[in-house]
């Protein structure tokens, strides 16, 4: 066994930690561990069960969650220098999507997964509990999973939005940032428009 996998399989989330804070591209290693034997154990089946996640075709072009999330992972590797706290924000980015397993739904034709922000947060604590001990750490990353969908819920004036909840248990830029990333890791995707919603959702937030 080489030095790298002796590593991953006595402290694999170290291991991703190291590839989220340095790679430019995090996504070539987070590939080349998915059929990885620990990847398929808990907590990280979390992760492993994000492939083959269907999402509207409509929304989301470039396919299963799986591959949205490395998409959004390279984008946010791209801005972390940006973020207050770069670890918090690229486990964020990788976890951000961990609740839609678990509420995706196809009716219809169509392909929903309604509330997996809310399920995602709860998830993001089992997963980053069986990882880490740091609970502030744990509550950053979890709250941003919460709320990374309100650019959406604030900008439409969504009856979802809990802007006091946001700004009460995180930071409104680190939201903002974690969006953008979330709508450019999407394939097709107009840039301008993009931030021009991130901007109205920081101006509603401040104001």
């Amino acid at each position: 066994m080489s030095m790298t996998n002796q590593s991953e399989k006595e402290n694999p989330f170290r291991e991703i930690t190291k590839h989220l804070l340095e790679d430019e591209t995090p996504s070539i290693y987070l590939n080349s561990i998915w059929k990885e034997s620990w990847f398929q154990q808990f907590p990280f089946t979390m992760l492993y069960e994000l492939r083959g996640t269907k999402q509207s075709p409509i929304h989301h072009p470039e396919g299963d969650v799986w591959n949205h999330t490395l998409l959004v992972v390279d984008q946010a590797a791209k801005l972390k220098e940006l973020s207050k706290n770069p670890l918090v924000f690229m486990w964020a980015a990788l976890l951000h999507d961990i609740g839609k397993p678990k509420t995706t739904r196809v009716k219809k034709g169509k392909i929903t997964a309604y509330n997996h922000d809310t399920v995602g947060e709860k998830l993001a604590i089992e997963f980053l509990e069986a990882c880490e001990k740091d609970s502030e750490f744990i509550e950053e990353v979890s709250n941003l999973i919460r709320y990374h969908m309100h650019i959406l819920f604030v900008v439409r004036n969504l009856p979802f939005a809990d802007k006091k909840g946001l700004l009460r248990k995180t930071d409104v830029r680190e939201v903002a940032l974690l969006g953008y990333c979330d709508r450019m890791g999407r394939t097709n995707q107009d840039e301008r428009k993009i931030k021009e919603e991130v901007k109205q959702f920081y101006h509603l937030m401040t104001k």
